[in-house]
């Protein structure tokens, strides 16, 4: 397809369209893959474990289970909207064909801030774990210390951001035989540790040597319920990512199924190496305040790596390499999610046209893809530069960001399928049922946050303003500029807003609905 092609206005009607995109390229278990590479498992547990357990002690498993059910359902959502609509633009696009433009457009919005904050800190991540490495494998505790120099920590992390941009502009085939090598590596570490972790703790070998039991699984356990909000916030962030499978629908086999399929599996084998993770290190350290307890807040921002050399002794590195390996991998297949939705929104005029560019080499969002890289990249050299704690600041907004965008695509399912709820015992559950149920715990876990955050003490900095807490402003201020930005481009570029490039798409009737569903089977 000539790059012309690529770039010409969608059809008149306003309906969906392709964008120039590289068809059939990726299967079901490459779209997994890139799934699991994206929510990246070793650098968000051990980012997460630490706070959870100092949020709801002992009940870790029990919050990872119910911050798996919002994320199970809203998968479920996903899915039946990808079914009806395969589009690169996913919330977005889905959006706006139930709501309209400008709900539309929000989701579109929140979906991209939420990944170019994580791109940033994916990047900066790698550079810690990177420095960790080295000096673990030479035996220098210095050279660590290194990761801590500005300058330093800024140029390294800017080659990775570089590094990830030129492997994402290039084609899917290219991302996906290095996912498959990064994200083998990680899931095998991952699995060795957990074992690892296990067997110290019942031969006698642990810190702290808790007995397994299924109290753990049990969330009314949990002390409050701020505490178990606190908690599930924390569990959303391990398992988002897994619709990066359905970002990528236009260029996967079988796209009405495949993405939904692979964004399920994904699902399922994050929680269930979460779960195994999470016993083992429980057994092994406990949650108490001690020196390798799960609730001393000196190991909580990196608990991998002080649990790693007293379970794994000489291969301790290998948990860093996989920590460095999973967010370098997570790096480069996050790029997928924002520049897919940018090539959307610029494809059906909700961004300028430059966004709807294809690379006619690689059949890949080129522009998008840069533009994604150079906001994280100027991101993070700035944040990083005033202050490491205000970096980490934004990234507890990315919780909001999640629950907006995510929430707003639940509910978009349950309302574009509004006339079929009852016409099958499957649509009761996969468009009404499960959508909305996850879509309400998800508005309301958005509520509760955004009430948590004015407390100046929720934030790493502490900072407030008259008194109310960073984070909250920095959530507002992200949902405000989006809307400053969609009303200017009401202004410059009005057709997308007046339905002519993406209109409301009426519901498919029962009949069709069940034609095609005899027709899949």
């Amino acid at each position: 397809m000539s790059q012309h092609a690529a770039e010409k206005a969608p059809v008149a009607d306003g309906g969906l369209s392709k964008k120039g995109l590289s068809a059939g390229t990726i299967g079901l278990i490459g779209a997994v893959v890139i799934g699991i590479s994206c929510i990246a498992p070793a650098y968000t547990f051990t980012a997460a474990i630490g706070p959870t357990a100092s949020a709801v002690g002992a009940q870790i498993p029990a919050v990872i289970l119910v911050g798996f059910i919002p994320m199970l359902l809203v998968a479920f959502g996903y899915r039946e909207l990808n079914n009806r609509m395969p589009d690169a633009g996913t919330s977005f696009t889905w959006a706006t064909r139930a709501f309209g433009p400008w709900i539309g457009w929000m989701a579109g919005w929140g979906l991209i801030v939420a990944t170019v904050l994580v791109l940033s800190n994916l990047a900066g991540v790698a550079v810690d774990f990177l420095f960790l490495l080295v000096s673990q494998i030479t035996g220098d505790p210095s050279i660590a210390d290194l990761a801590g120099i500005p300058e330093l920590n800024i140029v390294v992390c800017l080659l990775f951001i570089a590094g990830a941009t030129f492997i994402s502009y290039r084609d899917m085939q290219t991302t996906q035989k290095l996912q498959y090598v990064l994200v083998g590596f990680q899931v095998i570490v991952l699995v060795f540790f957990a074992v690892a972790a296990i067997s110290a703790a019942v031969s006698g070998g642990g810190f702290d040597f808790q007995p397994f039991d299924l109290e753990w699984f049990n969330p009314f356990a949990v002390s409050s319920f701020s505490a178990l909000a606190a908690g599930l916030s924390l569990s959303i962030f391990i398992f988002w990512g897994w619709d990066v499978t359905l970002t990528m629908n236009e260029e996967t086999k079988d796209p009405e199924r495949t993405p939904g399929r692979s964004a399920t599996i994904t699902v399922v084998t994050i929680v269930t190496i979460y779960l195994l993770l999470a016993v083992a290190m429980l057994m092994y350290s406990g949650t108490g305040d001690g020196e390798l307890g799960l609730g001393n807040a000196d190991i909580q921002d990196n608990v991998f790596f002080f649990l790693s050399g007293p379970i794994l002794g000489p291969l301790a590195f290998l948990v860093s390499l996989a920590v460095l390996t999973s967010s370098a991998s997570s790096l480069q297949s996050t790029f997928v999610s924002p520049a897919r939705t940018l090539l959307a929104m610029g494809h059906y005029g909700a961004l300028p046209k430059q966004f709807a560019r294809v690379s006619p080499r690689f059949f890949t969002p080129g522009f998008a893809t840069v533009v994604s890289a150079v906001v994280a990249a100027v991101f993070y050299a700035v944040m990083r530069a005033v202050s490491e704690n205000a970096l980490w600041d934004t990234i507890l907004t990315l919780g909001l960001m999640i629950c907006f965008y995510y929430g707003i695509t639940a509910f978009a399912c349950v309302w574009y399928f509004r006339h079929q709820w009852f016409d099958s015992v499957r649509n009761v559950f996969f468009t009404f049922l499960f959508p909305l149920v996850g879509g309400i715990i998800l508005a309301v876990l958005f509520v509760t946050t955004l009430i948590d955050s004015a407390a100046p003490e929720y934030s790493e900095s502490g900072k407030d303003i008259f008194g109310i807490g960073i984070v909250f402003f920095l959530g507002l201020g992200i949902i405000v500029l989006g809307i400053v930005l969609m009303i200017v481009m009401r202004i410059v570029a009005p057709a997308f807003f007046r339905g002519q490039t993406l209109s409301l798409d009426a519901p498919p009737s029962a009949r069709k609905l069940r034609a095609e569903s005899e027709n899949h089977r």
